[in-house]
């Protein structure tokens, strides 16, 4: 009996990325979605987080695997806990070079991304394939398909194409990998996949508005539609919008109907000229189309080379809209075209460039969004991109988390309101901790009194609170999400505030108040099953690794191996482990802070010492164990860390704090005392 053919799996999925038209005239090019496959008919591998408030719109990966050059079996599922790029591509085929070469440039950033590269070679034969693997340098899995069953299953036609898969095992996207018509094809998949997986850029955006600067675009002279010749500099002194385009894009042609009736609305004396460059088909047959559709309104310029496209940075899909100022200046880009979203933003940025009144479109039963709010805060909205707030919903894609109902709620704007961040149908201008989040739906226009006297303290703390936010302290919290405390960056050069941008998050704060370190045995009295776990834990023989690598006193691996190297009471740097056995090992106050406050008769135990039962894994407990778990010493520690945690938990939720010190602690009284005469009390 034949094996039913399932409709298209992938198919929504491949559809997914189509808001943007690609180079090519069939629109297939680098910043094209086109369906590239049919269904497998195998079982899929995703298997879903429970409790995640939210049925799932995308579809799981089929379950698929191979052998590698090597003979080892590999399965799709075994990647389920990363994010997954699956690259079909034909060895013999040329087009699949330049998907190659993109992405053995992403490659050596799967571990710090949280993300995996499966290749799948298919239709040449093994040595042919192996060849090409390594001229290439593909330095990621990759599956043997010479004989195409992989490749037929997925029904693919295309000589590269990429699915790109969610921690959970689903297909968030798909692209068919083939940049035709742009002259560095490697350099524009690149860009798409880094856009995909939320990586940062290779470099930097070419006539992008960041960071409060806006530059110039460079002067070009080009044949228009209709032989004649046009200089973009022959509108300097009045706006212009500069629009990249394919005549067969439907989203372009969007674009277009609602330029024609806006601009004409908008007085004559400042309204900004629309230029038309378009990227593909020869200017008789381009010329047709407009004319046929009514777009003929406008100059527009042939790129037959591509020189343009270089020139003004367009390597992704179109619509590419640049507004530019009178001083040819660009104020804002649009990279393909949202019939829900961009019509309202671009009337405002008109507005804007041309220097008439801008009209406060905010939505009134929601929210807004950034875009909306920059447009007249400029500099506000440039100042926020310092702020970790910025990049809030990319940490959560990092770890596979973006499902979680719980994780999400900070980290987007206007969460389970009517009009704000939707997981059902995932909203992405609302995604990070935006203008809204902290301002209110539509700021102080619509909701006035929402901040009194300028005291955020209260919208802070809905977030920051003790399970998310070790240590938060609203004043020394402020300064960094402070527009006006910021705005001095603004004046740096582009290439140093790129540089603060990328080191964002990367600085960390004192974890703990300063008490004095007395030391694990201590704590033994009071918990005494915690402590008989934790011994018998790695932590509780820490120094027993360095002791076999002979470095048991070096005191730059003591600072992971014992508890607080150099710090009152502590490890002293470079001593000998047996003089200080309680402190040659990774002991409770490495994690939970010093115990001289907590300990001794009538010590006030709750609140002086940092319980950890209650906390959020990744954005707390990852904060401690993160110091020496670090990708240096430990590579994806980050990813992984609740299931590790789990492994070791144990304590409780419930604090000790009524427990009574046993006698056996008195003595500390007096070890805690002469700690402080001999450093000094820390400032506490």
């Amino acid at each position: 009996m034949p094996k039913p053919e399932i409709p298209s799996v992938l198919l929504a999925a491949l559809l997914l990325l189509a808001s943007a038209c690609g180079p090519s005239d069939e629109g297939d090019g680098a910043g094209s979605s086109a369906p590239a496959a049919a269904a497998p008919e195998s079982a899929p591998v995703a298997t879903g987080h429970e409790g995640h408030a939210h049925a799932r719109s995308e579809r799981p990966l089929p379950a698929f695997g191979g052998s590698t050059f090597d003979g080892e079996r590999v399965q799709a599922g075994d990647f389920l806990g990363q994010r997954l790029v699956v690259f079909f591509f034909s060895p013999d085929e040329a087009q699949a070079r330049p998907a190659a070469r993109a992405l053995g440039a992403i490659a050596p950033l799967q571990g710090a991304h949280n993300f995996r590269i499966l290749g799948v070679a298919s239709g040449a034969a093994t040595p042919r394939a192996r060849s090409f693997v390594d001229e290439e340098k593909l330095d990621f899995t990759i599956l043997n398909d010479a004989g195409k069953s992989i490749y037929r299953r997925f029904g693919l036609s295309v000589p590269a194409a990429l699915l790109f898969v969610d921690a959970e095992g689903y297909i968030v996207g798909a692209m068919a990998a083939v940049a035709e018509g742009v002259e560095d094809p490697a350099a524009a998949l690149e860009d798409r996949v880094r856009e995909q997986l939320r990586l940062p850029s290779g470099a930097a955006p070419l006539l992008e508005p960041a960071l409060g600067d806006f530059p110039k675009t460079p002067d070009f002279e080009a044949s228009t539609l209709q032989g004649e010749t046009l200089r973009l500099s022959s509108f300097d002194g009045r706006p212009v919008v500069l629009i990249f385009f394919l005549y067969t894009c439907p989203h372009c042609h969007h674009a277009m109907e609602f330029l024609r009736g806006q601009l004409p609305k908008m007085p004559e004396a400042t309204r900004p000229q629309l230029v038309g460059v378009s990227i593909s088909g020869t200017p008789s047959v381009v010329r047709r189309e407009l004319e046929s559709r009514g777009y003929d309104f406008f100059p527009v310029v042939s790129d037959p080379d591509g020189a343009l496209r270089k020139q003004f940075g367009v390597i992704g899909g179109v619509p590419d809209i640049l507004v530019l100022d009178k001083e040819r200046r660009v104020r804002a880009r649009t990279q393909g075209w949202r019939d829900d979203e961009d019509p309202p933003l671009m009337r405002m940025r008109l507005a804007k460039v041309a220097g008439e009144t801008v009209p406060m479109l905010l939505r009134q039963a929601g929210y807004s969004g950034n875009e909306v709010c920059g447009v007249c805060h400029e500099s506000e909205a440039a100042t926020w991109r310092f702020t970790a707030h910025a990049g809030a919903f990319d940490t959560l894609v990092k770890h596979g988390d973006e499902r979680d109902a719980e994780c999400v709620s900070c980290h987007v704007v206007g969460f389970g309101q009517q009009g704000g961040y939707s997981m059902t149908s995932p909203t992405p201008w609302f995604e990070d901790v935006g203008c809204e989040t902290c301002h209110g739906r539509g700021g102080p226009h619509l909701s006035p009194g929402r901040v009194a006297g300028n005291d955020y303290a209260a919208v802070c703390t809905t977030c920051h609170n003790p399970k998310h936010s070790l240590g938060f302290d609203y004043e020394d919290f402020l300064p960094k999400v402070s527009h006006a405390a910021m705005a001095h960056l603004l004046e740096l050069p582009p290439a140093e505030k790129r540089a603060r941008v990328a080191a964002l998050g990367s600085t960390r704060k004192p974890l703990f108040r300063d008490a004095a370190i007395v030391g694990s045995d201590a704590c033994q009295s009071c918990h005494e099953q915690e402590f008989a776990t934790w011994e018998a834990s790695p932590h509780g023989k820490a120094i027993h690794s360095l002791a076999a690598d002979g470095k048991a006193r070096d005191a730059e691996c003591q600072a992971c191996h014992t508890t607080a190297l150099g710090k009152p009471g502590g490890m002293p740097e470079g001593a000998d482990p047996a003089a200080h056995p309680d402190l040659a090992r990774v002991g409770c106050e490495s994690c939970h802070g010093p115990g001289g406050d907590h300990v001794g008769e009538g010590a006030r135990r709750e609140g002086t010492i940092l319980s950890l039962g209650d906390k959020c894994d990744s954005c707390v407990i990852l904060q401690i164990c993160g110091v020496c778990h670090d990708e240096a010493n430990d590579p994806g520690f980050e990813f992984a860390v609740q299931e590790k945690i789990d492994r070791q938990r144990h304590g409780t939720i419930e604090p000790s704090a009524e427990r009574s010190a046993p006698e056996a602690l008195a003595p500390l009284a007096e070890r805690i005392a002469a700690v402080e005469r001999a450093f000094g009390s820390g400032g506490r």
